[in-house]
């Protein structure tokens, strides 16, 4: 069946169409659904949106006019990846086909598999390139919060006060967490600065914990809900704290509020980190779909 790739340049046009799909996979559409609103408030707030690159949303339709597939290219981080949600293969492979002839430059792509890796291998083929996936990822939901002993301290929201450390462990986060899993290649995510940082910090998805001297030792961050669905991330300790059930202690303190809140909480894993794969199913997390992130060179 051929499928009708529709291009979009509105966040408030494409959440207008793919409503009924994002509705119905809150969990695995959380990046999307969360970027777009939070795009779409920017607008309205008159931030301009990034630029210096392709700026697009996609529904992909049967022939039926159905909704049955979605991604975006939105991310302000070089190579500036689409990111594709579930969607037929053939229209996977057609997308690709569709950017190329447009001359669309496109070195990276992330999301759902196949769809990624049916694109990346298609926008490789036709460019002459090869493809390699950079980072395996799973995406968990939290079904049942199974809080673990506290360590000394609290978790608590940041204060507006504390963005220059909060701004400094986001930005590490990235490449500690790539170190921790064995690559030399850092793990790439928007890059805040202290107005963004101070945004988020006044909506409340901002947590430290505080140790028992009153140190700062730890951030764990999260996403506003978007379909109900709240994301966690960054989780990040500095080296010289970890160990010590900080991230599993705020991650829960974290995940706790946004339940109260009503919302689903789920967050992503790289899989080639133990550590925090294990952590999180003992937080009860249980996985939902693996993803990747993959490179075109």
């Amino acid at each position: 069946m051929a499928h009708v790739l529709e291009f979009l340049h509105d966040p408030d046009a494409f959440l207008a169409e793919a409503v009924e799909l994002l509705a119905a996979t809150p969990v695995e559409s959380t990046v999307v659904a969360g970027v777009t609103a939070r795009m779409s408030a920017d607008a309205d707030a008159g931030r301009q949106a990034p630029g210096g690159f392709p700026l697009w949303w996609l529904v992909v339709r049967d022939g039926a006019g159905r909704v049955v597939g979605a991604g975006m290219r939105t991310a302000p981080f070089a190579p500036h990846p689409p990111y594709l949600l579930t969607m037929p293969e053939e229209a996977a492979g057609r997308l690709a086909h569709e950017l190329h002839e447009r001359g669309e430059q496109v070195f990276g792509v992330n999301g759902a598999l196949p769809a990624v890796e049916v694109f990346a291998a298609e926008t490789a083929r036709l460019a002459g390139r090869t493809h390699r996936v950079a980072e395996h990822t799973r995406l968990f939901v939290l079904d049942r919060l199974q809080a673990p002993s506290p360590p000394p301290g609290r978790a608590r929201l940041a204060c507006a006060d504390e963005v220059g450390q909060v701004l400094a462990w986001y930005d590490a986060f990235g490449r500690d967490a790539a170190e921790q899993a064995g690559r030399a290649e850092p793990h790439l995510g928007p890059e805040e600065d202290e107005a963004s940082m101070l945004r988020r910090i006044s909506e409340g998805t901002v947590w430290v914990w505080e140790d028992e001297s009153g140190a700062l030792v730890h951030v764990t961050g999260a996403s506003r809900p978007a379909f109900g669905v709240s994301r966690i991330g960054p989780v990040y300790t500095p080296p010289g704290q970890r160990g010590r059930g900080y991230a599993g202690a705020t991650v829960a303190a974290a995940s706790a509020a946004l339940l109260d809140e009503g919302a689903r909480v789920c967050l992503f894993t790289d899989q080639a980190n133990p550590v925090s794969n294990a952590l999180y199913q003992r937080l009860g997390f249980r996985p939902v779909v693996d993803m990747a992130n993959l490179v075109i060179e």
